[in-house]
């Protein structure tokens, strides 16, 4: 495919998902009708649709419209790239574009802040109200690609012997100062899960924040009854596992999100214990509680554009509701530890604050708080113990 007719492919696919079809669905869609697209051409439109959805906002003001061709007429504007070597018709690219489109779009100096840094206007007041003054810093790094972090299993490896092997096939990687055990991959690498590190149990993808808030609590992990109370695909498990636990248990509300844990635990060597209901008390309960996503939305940019604020309110009654039954899973010298990917207070604080108002014995013993300027993703953790 020429770069005209990856972009003419970004703007059908973007016309799919405005019509309200999900991000991956249109993309696996897209692929299904276009069996000559090699794996370059996929990796490239995939790339150009997560753009938009990461920027659509500004794009659609540099662009002059919503649909897919102002979308990605206002991404190639941004780029500074020439429209109308890529808009001319030719082949299977774009059509030419119009006077009008020509005379579309305004710079985004112009622009109103939301617009500028791309979220919806309801959601702007209280991300400024929540970051302060790394509002425009933390939003301008979430318009861009998500780095490619991988979490050591030192279990079975060390990090210097991860870097080398990654360096032996050819991919640049540094460590991360995040956490002990991360790694950051440059670019976009591809092929990482079929090497043989990978199959024996060196690595598992995992973002640096989300190992950071692991490593916060290996302390009370080592040698201790852990539960996973909302384990998901597993992650934090995995992460766990490393520090050692007496016993280490997961569980999730929807039992199926854990379908793949089993596999990737026998691959790192783990055990790790799946539950569909807990009927008894551990020394540490970890709930890893659903969010907004907002510390994450350049891994998952469409969640930022589903996002309500009906929604919003039911994910913070949700996350008080986790909260309020994990505790009776908790051993009464024990630990309560809460976690987001959200970078919004009222899924933060102000749900830790709800919940200690509600349950007096407890109280609030650690409390860490990153953002993407610390090198990850946005995330948020609040250790709790009986008084």
């Amino acid at each position: 495919m020429t770069p005209a007719a990856r972009v003419q492919a970004a703007i059908d696919i973007l016309d799919d998902i405005g019509s309200g079809l999900p991000v991956e669905k249109a993309l696996t869609g897209w692929g299904r009708r276009s069996r000559f697209a090699g794996s370059k051409d996929r990796a490239a439109v995939r790339d150009h649709v997560f753009g938009v959805m990461r920027c659509k906002r500004s794009f659609g003001w540099l662009g002059g419209g919503t649909n897919g061709r102002s979308l990605m007429l206002g991404a190639i504007r941004d780029a500074e790239i020439d429209p109308e070597t890529l808009f001319n018709g030719v082949g299977h690219g774009p059509a030419a574009l119009s006077e009008a489109e020509i005379a579309s779009g305004a710079g985004l100096k112009d622009a109103p802040d939301p617009v500028r840094l791309d979220v919806p206007d309801w959601l702007w007041p209280a991300l400024e109200g929540s970051l302060g003054g790394r509002a425009e810093a933390v939003l301008t790094l979430l318009r861009s690609r998500a780095p490619v972090h991988l979490r050591v299993n030192t279990l079975v490896t060390d990090r210097e012997a991860l870097l080398a092997d990654l360096a032996r096939h050819g991919h640049d990687a540094h460590a991360l100062a995040l956490t002990p055990t991360g790694v950051e991959v440059a670019g976009a690498p591809r092929g990482l899960a079929t090497l043989s590190s990978f199959m024996d149990g060196w690595f598992e993808m995992q973002d640096g924040a989300s190992q950071a808030v692991v490593d916060r609590l290996s302390h009370l992990i080592t040698g201790g009854d852990v539960l996973d109370y909302c384990a998901g695909g597993g992650g934090k498990s995995l992460a766990m596992a490393a520090y050692k636990p007496k016993r280490l248990v997961a569980h999730d509300g929807d039992p199926r999100r854990m379908s793949h844990l089993p596999e990737r635990a026998r691959r790192s060597g783990v055990e790790i214990e799946l539950i569909s209901k807990v009927s008894e008390q551990f020394d540490i309960v970890l709930c890893d509680a659903p969010c907004s996503g907002s510390g994450a939305w350049r891994r998952q940019p469409a969640s930022k554009w589903e996002l309500s604020a009906e929604r919003l309110t039911a994910l913070s009654d949700l996350q008080f509701e986790i909260l309020s039954e994990a505790q009776a899973h908790v051993r009464p010298d024990g630990h309560l530890a809460y976690a987001t990917c959200s970078l919004l207070d009222s899924e933060n604080d102000k749900t830790i604050d709800r919940f200690l108002l509600a349950n007096p014995d407890w109280q609030s013993v650690d409390r860490l708080r990153l953002t993407p300027l610390d090198g990850g993703d946005g995330f948020y953790l609040n250790v709790l113990r009986r008084t």
